[in-house]
């Protein structure tokens, strides 16, 4: 389930009424985001006792056409800290992506493939299955 960032009614309100086995943690590199991500790393984890199965930077850099360099459009990463902050792993940083944005507005995002969504996809597995090893997940939670 996809909710907005922080700890306001709506997150609160889904913690409160579904089972859940476990949040990822998105965000992007902005520093006022850094804040709101330590506040919904709080509520999960410690209030709700949710575990945080690990976090996801979001919009973290623009590959330059042409040249492949990469540019912080929303500042400097902060992947690293959010990750250190939730006691989870990082699972991905994901680029803008002209392409992605455009099979969104196509209504083809089931098309979308490349080796970094892949890697998010392996990565978010591994993640659950350490949580299932640790008593954390039911079996049931992911297929």
């Amino acid at each position: 389930m996809d909710l907005p960032l922080g700890t306001a009614d709506a997150p609160l309100t889904v913690m409160q009424s579904l089972p859940l086995s476990g949040v990822l943690i998105v965000f992007s590199p902005q520093q006022l985001t850094a804040m709101v991500v330590r506040k919904a790393v709080k509520m999960a984890r410690d209030s709700m006792h949710v575990p945080i199965l690990g976090v996801v930077e979001n919009m973290s850099y623009l590959v330059l056409p042409g040249t492949g360099e990469k540019l912080d459009l929303f500042g400097k990463s902060r992947a690293d800290e959010m990750a250190k902050a939730a006691g989870a792993p990082l699972l991905a940083q994901i680029p803008v992506d002209p392409e992605l944005a455009r099979l969104c507005d196509d209504g083809d995002i089931e098309h979308c493939s490349s080796d970094l969504t892949n890697a998010l996809a392996d990565a978010l597995i591994d993640a659950v299955e350490r949580a299932r090893m640790v008593g954390g997940l039911e079996k049931e939670t992911i297929s």
